[in-house]
Order: C-alpha cells, then sequence, then structure tokens
C-alpha cells in the first residue's frame, strides 16, 4: 500500500516575501476605500457633481487607472522579471499619493487618484504572480490566502485611522493618505532584499535553451491569444469582471451610500464598513486558507456566490435600515472572503505558463477594471433615482459571476504548477 506524498511546508523566508508581495493588495484596497471615505467629504469641500464623483471613481486604483497600469506593468514583468515591477512602482505609487494628501480641488484628486491607480496596477501581476511561483505544491491557496488577508487589512486601517481623525474633516483625510504614502516608500526599501522568482528565472534558461522540435510554453504576446489561452481568459474575465462591478461599486461608494442613502452618520458608515472587511479576513482565513488547497474548489466558489446573491437581495427588497445594513455586512463578507477574488487570484496564477503569467493577469485586470471604470460613471446618478433599483443591478451581477464560476471552473486543487504546465502542453 503506498501513502501520499507529505505536502511541503513553506519556510520563514517563503511567508517573508509572500507577505512583502501581497502588501501591494493592501496598498490597492487601502487607497480605494480611503477615497470611499473621503469622497463625501471631497464632495461638500469641492461642490463636485454626481457625474465629477463617478469620474474620480471611474479613473482611480479603483478601475481604469489600475486596469492601464496592470497592462503595462504585467507585461513588463514576463520580460524583464517580477522584481523589476514590484521594487520600484511603490515610488510612483508615494508621487501619486501626495497630489492627494496636498490636494485644494477636485482636479487634483483626480490626477492624484489617477497615478495612483496606474502603480497599483502595474504591481498586482508581479505580486500575485511571485506569491504563486513560490508557494509550495499544496499551499499555494493558503499563501494567496496571506494576500487577499492583507486586501482587507489595508481598509481596515484605513478606516480606523479615519474614525480616529473625522473631527478633523479633510485635514483628518490628508494625514490618512500620508501613512499610504509612507508605507508605499517603506516598502520599496523592505523588497530591496528581495530575490527574482526561481520559477521566472527557470522559465527564462529553459526558453533559452529550447531545442528545435521540443514542444514546450510559448512566451511571446501572440502567444497569449491561442484557443487555449483564450478560453481561459474568457471565463477568468467573465466570473470576475460581474462580481468586480458589484465589489467595487460596494468597495468604493458603500461609505457614501450608507450616509446619502441610509442616513447614517460618517462615523457610522466608516464602521459598519470596517465591520465587513474584518468578518471578510476572518472568512479568508478560516475558510480559504485552510480548505481551498484540499477540497473542490468548484463547491467551494458555488456556496460562496449563493452567500452573496443572498445577502445583496436584502438590499434589493428591504429598506437600507441600520440591521439590514449589519445582515447584509456579515453574509456578503462571509462569502466574498472564499469567493471570487480570492479565487481570481489563484486561478489567474495557475492557468497561464510563467512567461505569460503576469501578462494574462495584466490583461484580465485591465479588461475588469476598465469595464468597472465606465460603470462607475453612472453609479451615483443611479444612486441619486433609486437605490433598489441598483441593488437589484449589483444582485444580477453576483448571480451572473457564480453561474460562470460554478460551470466553468478548473479542479487544480493539490497539483504544482510544473504539473499544470506539463497537461496544459498535452493539451495543446
Amino acid at each position: 500500500m503506498t501513502t501520499a506524498a507529505p505536502i511541503p511546508s513553506s519556510s520563514r523566508e517563503d511567508w517573508k516575501n509572500t507577505i512583502l508581495a501581497g502588501l501591494a493588495n493592501y496598498i490597492d484596497a487601502g487607497s480605494i476605500v480611503a477615497g470611499g471615505a473621503a469622497l463625501a467629504m471631497w464632495t461638500e469641500a469641492y461642490r463636485m457633481s454626481n457625474s465629477l464623483v463617478g469620474t474620480i471613481g471611474a479613473l482611480g486604483p479603483n478601475a481604469i487607472s489600475a486596469g492601464v497600469g496592470a497592462l503595462i506593468g504585467g507585461r513588463l514583468c514576463d520580460l524583464f522579471g517580477r522584481k523589476k515591477i514590484y521594487q520600484y512602482d511603490m515610488l510612483f505609487y508615494a508621487f501619486g499619493m501626495l497630489w492627494l494628501v496636498f490636494a485644494m480641488n477636485a482636479w487634483m484628486v483626480i490626477l492624484g487618484f489617477f497615478l495612483v491607480g496606474i502603480a497599483v496596477g502595474a504591481d498586482i501581476p508581479a505580486s500575485w504572480s511571485l506569491i504563486a511561483e513560490i508557494a509550495p505544491k499544496g499551499q499555494r491557496g493558503k499563501h494567496s490566502g496571506v494576500a487577499q488577508v492583507l486586501w482587507y487589512l489595508g481598509p481596515v486601517v484605513v478606516l480606523l485611522l479615519f474614525l480616529l481623525v473625522a473631527p478633523l474633516g479633510l485635514l483628518g483625510a490628508r494625514l490618512v493618505f500620508a501613512h499610504l504614502a509612507i508605507l508605499a516608500v517603506a516598502l520599496t526599501f523592505l523588497r530591496s532584499s528581495m530575490h527574482e522568482s526561481p520559477a521566472w528565472l527557470e522559465a527564462q534558461v529553459a526558453k533559452k535553451a529550447r531545442l528545435p522540435g521540443v514542444k514546450a510554453p510559448g512566451a511571446k504576446w501572440r502567444d497569449l491569444f491561442t484557443r487555449q489561452h483564450i478560453g481561459s481568459m474568457a471565463f477568468l474575465i467573465g466570473m470576475y469582471v460581474f462580481w468586480n462591478l458589484w465589489a467595487g461599486t460596494n468597495g468604493f461608494f458603500l461609505p457614501y451610500i450608507l450616509r446619502t442613502v441610509g442616513n447614517q452618520s460618517q462615523t457610522a458608515a466608516v464602521a459598519l464598513t470596517v465591520l465587513s472587511f474584518v468578518v471578510g479576513m476572518a472568512s479568508i482565513y478560516f475558510i480559504f486558507m485552510q480548505i481551498s488547497d484540499k477540497v473542490n474548489q468548484r463547491l467551494l466558489f458555488g456556496i460562496s456566490a449563493v452567500i452573496q446573491v443572498i445577502g445583496m437581495s436584502l438590499f434589493a427588497i428591504f429598506p437600507l435600515t441600520l440591521p439590514v445594513a449589519i445582515i447584509h455586512i456579515l453574509l456578503m463578507s462571509i462569502g466574498q472572503g472564499f469567493g471570487a477574488q480570492s479565487f481570481f487570484q489563484l486561478w489567474s496564477s495557475e492557468m497561464f505558463p510563467t512567461l505569460l503569467r503576469s501578462t494574462a493577469q495584466g490583461v484580465m485586470f485591465a479588461i475588469v477594471r476598465i469595464t468597472l471604470g465606465v460603470w462607475s460613471f453612472f453609479v451615483p446618478a443611479l444612486t441619486a433615482t433609486g437605490f433598489h433599483t441598483l441593488a437589484w443591478i449589483l444582485t444580477g451581477f453576483l448571480v451572473a459571476s457564480g453561474l460562470i464560476g460554478v460551470i466553468w471552473a478548473p479542479r487544480n486543487e493539490g497539483k504544482s504548477l510544473e504539473e499544470l504546465d506539463a497537461a496544459r502542453i498535452a493539451a495543446a
């Protein structure tokens, strides 16, 4: 009788590198939610119209600029290495964030958010690829989950800071943005000691040593647009774009919606948003990180989708009272913790070869975030004309995302990246 090979354990260095790479998620989500928390204050101070509010959401790190950054950074990451991108783009992020720290009018806010989004977008493919490539076999979901926990931690810290500095008004918002700029500079120095991805280095050697007639994964831009890779991208984009239309609206506009539609105070709106991220972190750690490498991922994704559809439909059916908001937040946070965001990071790292991994993630992330950007133009107007209509639309998005994920989800749990590469080559 044979026994299964033991799952290799992650070293301290593996976890350190995962955290340093995953801090891109902290920066990304912190930027989005900080903007959302400050949005109502900017609207009042600079007398912004609904269309201008939509423009800020559309061009910021929540949407279009992050998509553009991911498209450029993802390709550069495959060509020149993960370290070239993730080491230096945080300095560009800090430069963009300084525009928000010292913003005196609406155009400075728009420019700052656009620059911040470019930097954040470029970092995401680099960090997600690196995390997947350093994770031992059977622990890729666990390592990916660390990045997702950091994605939730950023908003928690940012929103708690907003609670502390609420009496200071716009000055308090400037201090929160300054903390993100300082963290980005510190992260640049911390990442300087990290090594390049071994998988990327090995793939580069293999590409140069490739023998004529030997079948191997392609590395050129055109190699991404094969039938196999287009199918993978179509699945991932379809699953993630519908979920992201909900998540982007929720993440950036929830405090704004709670204040303007639910008549909650700024403090109550921020506190409820903090609750959503704390519960989400617990869901990631206790569910996604513990079992995603071991169980049927398609089933796990399906359960998360059902929970989120139920949670969002509460906003569509019932008045936006405080009890309804709390129940909604609990259901949505539990469901999304082991849902589309976590699985998109994991599956997008698994379904493409090493020298196209970041390129594919950049293309998909760009399409998703730019689509969200276009949608963001219409959210304030939809909210003003009737929030329940918007809630039904968001519920429909979650249904679409859930169906796509359940029908076409891969079964990669427990397999190494090398095994997945071999299977792709055999199937090509």
